[in-house]
């Protein structure tokens, strides 16, 4: 599984304003129900109850907010690059500006998790977040996200 198998150009944001975790995913999960065709309500509920179980802050101003939902026939991903970083609550306190967000299938089972693995060695990458703060363009934040993606030998 790669990141392009996840995401679209469609599906990278930048310059995407909030002042809270709450409001950055209200403004996420908008623009995941204009790509999935499902709700925004009830991609914003999954998303915060997911964070209610803990923090998708994974550290380093990095959050991988995600969920299992029902009416998804497929794994689903957006990125967003913040307009400024935010408080997430993340494991290392440091405010977030880099999130990738990934919906699943009530039913994706491994996949969802594999997905999840995929995107966290993404961006322990060498250089992988430091280019994407580098740049503001949609385009080259995919091109960042999906060079950085393809399989590795074992």
């Amino acid at each position: 599984m790669t990141v392009s198998s996840l995401i679209t150009p469609e599906s990278v944001l930048a310059g995407i304003k909030g002042n809270s975790k709450k409001q950055i995913l209200q403004e996420l999960s908008e623009d995941l129900a204009r790509l999935s065709g499902l709700p925004d309500r009830a991609i914003f509920e999954t998303l915060l109850q997911r964070e209610r179980l803990g923090t998708t802050g994974i550290g380093q101003g990095i959050a991988i907010p995600h969920g299992r939902i029902a009416g998804l026939d497929r794994l689903i991903g957006l990125f967003a690059r913040l307009a400024r970083p935010v408080d997430f609550e993340a494991l290392d306190g440091e405010p977030v500006d880099l999130v990738f967000v990934l919906l699943a299938p009530e039913e994706a089972g491994a996949d969802h998790l594999q997905a999840l693995a995929r995107i966290a060695r993404l961006f322990r990458g060498p250089h992988v977040a430091q280019k994407l703060r580098q740049t503001e363009d949609p385009a080259a934040l995919y091109a960042i996200l999906t060079a950085s993606s393809a399989p590795r030998a074992a």
